[in-house]
């Protein structure tokens, strides 16, 4: 009985008996999650670092602050899909998830009012934000 209590709350979205976070929105969070860092990354390398290095003015003058400023772009990348694996990680504790959701969702909001809403990342942000916090809460 038990068992199939706990398969009937997982299909419902909701905590399955065992206290797990079921699977199908923190998936669909990860893989938001992944879209921000290649989007980021790529994109970001092509429209923002290339034409910025090109500039040699200024701290741009030298290699060392040219070279930590390339690093650290993609690196941030790698840290959002460190946030995706954390997410869809079977296990992870909720509160975890519900920090990372948390942290994500208020990221891509300040971004949409600082832009206004211009920048092309922050409805990923904010939306895997939500996707987290929506698994984690269900």
């Amino acid at each position: 009985m038990a068992g199939e209590e706990s398969s009937a709350m997982a299909q419902h979205g909701r905590t399955t008996a065992d206290g797990r976070v079921p699977m199908s929105l923190l998936w669909g969070a990860a893989a938001a999650m992944a879209a921000s860092a290649f989007t980021h990354s790529v994109l970001g390398e092509r429209r923002l670092v290339q034409p910025l290095l090109r500039i040699k003015r200024g701290i741009l003058s030298s290699n060392l602050p040219r070279r930590v400023f390339r690093f650290a772009w993609h690196a941030m990348a790698v840290l959002m899909l460190l946030s995706a694996a954390t997410v869809a990680w079977p296990g992870t504790p909720r509160g975890l998830i519900i920090v990372v959701g948390a942290g994500w969702l208020a990221t891509g909001l300040v971004n949409a009012i600082c832009t206004g809403g211009r920048h092309i990342i922050w409805p990923f942000l904010a939306g895997s934000g939500a996707l987290a916090l929506a698994g984690a809460l269900s």
